[in-house]
């Protein structure tokens, strides 16, 4: 309520927060003849670009495309069939020559030669004579040094306490320590007491009205800056900065806003034209050289090409098939005929193959089925069972 009822400076019709002026009539005669000026420049080049983006999307449809289809299909053979076997004949070559060599030296000659040849020997010598010798060391030590030791350390530490301590002990005790407590008591009176009074007496007050002083002056020079800083920054303000900014806001902002604009709409105007030109070119192309060579293959190489294949290529593929047949009956006739040949050759040096007689699998003497005689039973031999070894072997595990 508050806002509706204060008055506004402007009237009823006050601008938006984000209003622009409009154009003179200066500005919209010079926008048309630098557009113009921009399109003629630019035009050459927004084709030159077109004609690189059609070729560039040719060249990716029609040869980078199957090229980098060709180049993996190749690759995939090349890592299948050859690097692949290759490394794994190379993988085994390396570890025949390098690693199973050192292995084998290792496990069979290393390891053993230092096991045997220097850690047994190490463990023996230190378990059979460096343990016991070490124990007799020891032994020895607690015996006869440490009491000895103890004594001569007691004796020798008396002799160094009378000889060293007690005298130094003596001097700092007696000498030393009353000239000190006397140098005291001469510095403290005769120099610190003295030098105190004039620090407190003279040179704090002297010191303090320095500090008063010296804040004085330092105002003074502040305000003094202070007024001079505000006038050079107004005449900075004032002489630069203000033509500047009117320069800017005035000259270069509409400039570069022109320019932009002319160059949007001559790049779009330019893609128009290129498009209609290019579709121009295509459909001279094609009435050229599209349309006749379509109906050339269409109307000509269809038909001879059909021609060829049904009355050339079809009975000449039927006659190499036929052919191919007939020469591979007759080698396989031949191979029959060489084999036999090589048979009756045999035969007729070895004889002909004894076929072994059939007989039971348990060689029961009762039973001889298919003999000369045609005798099922041998009278001297007792009668054999008529189940057979298998069988009753399979009923037992039942």
């Amino acid at each position: 309520m508050d806002q509706e009822a204060q008055p506004s400076p402007y009237g009823k019709h006050q601008a938006p927060a984000r209003y622009e002026p409009g154009d003179g009539c200066l500005t919209t005669l010079i926008r048309i003849p630098v557009r113009i000026v921009v399109l003629v420049l630019v035009l050459p080049v927004r084709m030159v670009w077109d004609v690189l983006v059609a070729g560039g999307r040719a060249a990716d449809r029609i040869l980078l495309r199957p090229l980098g289809r060709a180049l993996g299909q190749a690759f995939a053979w090349l890592y299948g069939s050859v690097l692949t076997p290759l490394g794994h004949a190379l993988l085994w070559l390396a570890a025949a020559v390098f690693v199973r060599p050192w292995v084998g030296l290792w496990r069979y000659v290393v390891v053993p030669v230092v096991r045997y040849g220097v850690v047994v020997p190490l463990v023996w010598l230190y378990e059979a004579v460096l343990t016991p010798l070490g124990h007799g060391f020891a032994w020895l030590h607690r015996t006869l040094l440490a009491p000895a030791g103890r004594g001569i350390a007691t004796a020798l530490g008396w002799v160094l306490t009378a000889l060293f301590v007690w005298p130094v002990v003596g001097v700092w005790r007696y000498i030393l320590t009353p000239l000190a407590l006397a140098a005291t008591w001469l510095v403290a009176n005769l120099i610190v007491l003295p030098l105190a009074w004039v620090y407190r007496q003279l040179l704090t007050p002297l010191g303090h009205g320095i500090v008063w002083l010296g804040e004085l002056l330092a105002r003074g020079v502040a305000a003094v800056g202070i007024v001079l800083w505000a006038a050079v920054v107004r005449l900075v303000v004032t002489l630069l900065v203000a033509p500047v900014a009117w320069v800017y806001r005035r000259i270069l902002a509409p400039v570069g806003r022109e320019i932009l604009a002319a160059l949007a709409m001559a790049w779009r105007i330019a893609g128009f034209i290129s498009r209609a030109v290019g579709r121009a070119l295509a459909w001279l192309a094609w009435t050229l050289v599209g349309a006749p060579a379509a109906w050339a293959y269409r109307t000509v190489c269809t038909p001879v090409g059909h021609f060829v294949r049904d009355q050339v290529w079809a009975p000449a593929r039927r006659a190499a098939l036929e052919a191919g047949r007939a020469a591979r009956g007759a080698l396989r006739t031949a191979r029959e005929t060489v084999r036999q040949a090589r048979r009756d050759a045999w035969r007729a040096l070895v004889g002909e193959r004894r076929v072994a007689e059939p007989r039971e699998l348990d060689g029961s003497a009762a039973r001889r089925l298919g003999s000369e005689h045609h005798a099922t039973t041998d009278p001297s031999a007792a009668p054999a069972s008529e189940i057979s070894p298998l069988t009753a072997q399979a009923v037992k595990r039942g």
